[in-house]
């Protein structure tokens, strides 16, 4: 496997990853163990825990990792986020969002405090060297981004160096004041692998060729990607000062008409900032052909909605997913192996297969 998946950190020499790693099924249940669980999850807003006392329950990239969380607010106003597995037989112990001061078991009668600490458990009396600190409920670290609510799983880095990172450039927005939009917000099934999904996002190589309205609005020749740890961020410029960000002075990008930033966090999440407000694009495996994307809206200011490069998305996923499932039929050929990466217009590609690279060959 390492040999196979070592991608060349010079991209003017490197080949893509090759395409057993979409085709090996043995790859996409060891990227559960190697990636994802190893990653941050986006899980919500914390207006799904409004009110003090109250308990949200949530599955973490159900029928892949299918991973059972909820999240709590404490009476303190603290917003936890544990696991939603009781420590005494491994029952689901949130089925439904409501106040609760206490976590009971429905199934023996186990009790937590809705921080997770373990306080009670019937017939107990008896059992040596119990409690212990395993039965109380594992909490998962959480990062707070305006209102939006971020999830560690067994994370292998600190969530904040990509909010430091986006913050560069939109932290000047008050992402606080952005409202959720259900009626902005809806799921596409892409018959490919997930991460030929996220290939074709992280490049604007593709615009003139696949998104023909969108290329009228965005400055191809000035399309940029910057890349960091582990994310990084393509910019789309527009050819005139219409439907842009207006940037304050001494901002890094202050003079450019900028008309979106695209801001991908590894392995899954997409940031896409537009004058309008932001759609979070989240990508989930179901099966090495299957995927889901979640696209979920934050709206700031609803007089740009439809207007400039935040316009037509679902127009534009449609035409993604024509190429992104042709991809996917393609690497089944017998005489495709490998690629190469355009130097100048996949630099975020290279670092996706990268990192991808890097975690597939670290122990487990």
């Amino acid at each position: 496997m390492k040999d196979n998946y070592k991608i060349d950190p010079d991209i003017s020499k490197a080949e893509t990853l090759p395409s057993s790693f979409y085709k090996d099924p043995v790859a996409f249940e060891l990227i559960k163990e190697k990636i994802f669980l190893k990653s941050w999850q986006w899980v919500g807003d914390e207006n799904l825990v409004e009110k003090n006392n109250y308990v949200y329950p949530l599955v973490i990239l159900e029928k892949y990792l299918s991973e059972p969380i909820f999240l709590s607010r404490s009476l303190d106003g603290q917003v936890n986020c544990m696991t939603n597995v009781c420590t005494h037989r491994g029952n689901l112990l949130v089925l439904e969002p409501g106040e609760a001061k206490k976590i009971t078991c429905m199934y023996h009668g186990r009790r937590f405090d809705n921080k997770g600490k373990y306080e009670y458990m019937p017939e107990f009396k008896d059992a040596k060297d119990f409690p212990r600190a395993c039965d109380s409920l594992h909490n998962f670290p959480l990062k707070k981004w305006g209102k939006l609510l971020f999830v560690g799983l067994n994370p292998s880095f600190d969530f904040q160096c990509v909010i430091d990172k986006m913050n560069e450039r939109i932290g000047y927005l008050p992402i606080e004041q952005f409202n959720f939009d259900d009626s902005l917000s809806k799921d596409f099934t892409v018959n490919s692998h997930w991460a030929l999904y996220c290939d074709n996002y992280l490049e604007g190589f593709h615009v003139p060729f696949v998104h023909k309205d969108l290329n009228e609005i965005l400055d191809y020749q000035n399309y940029t990607t910057e890349v960091y740890d582990y994310c990084n961020l393509q910019i789309g410029y527009s050819e005139d000062d219409s439907e842009v960000f207006d940037l304050p002075k001494g901002h890094v990008d202050y003079g450019k008409n900028v008309a979106a930033y695209y801001y991908w966090v590894f392995p899954n999440m997409m940031f896409n900032f537009y004058p309008w407000g932001l759609s979070i694009n989240i990508v989930k495996p179901l099966s090495s052909s299957l995927t889901k994307v979640s696209f979920r809206s934050y709206v700031y200011d609803k007089s740009k909605l439809n207007r400039g490069a935040g316009s037509q998305l679902e127009k534009v996923e449609k035409e993604d997913e024509v190429v992104v499932e042709n991809v996917h039929k393609g690497l089944r050929s017998a005489f495709y192996k490998a690629g190469r990466f355009s130097p100048t217009k996949e630099k975020g590609v290279h670092h996706f297969h990268n990192l991808i690279s890097n975690f597939m060959n670290q122990a487990i």
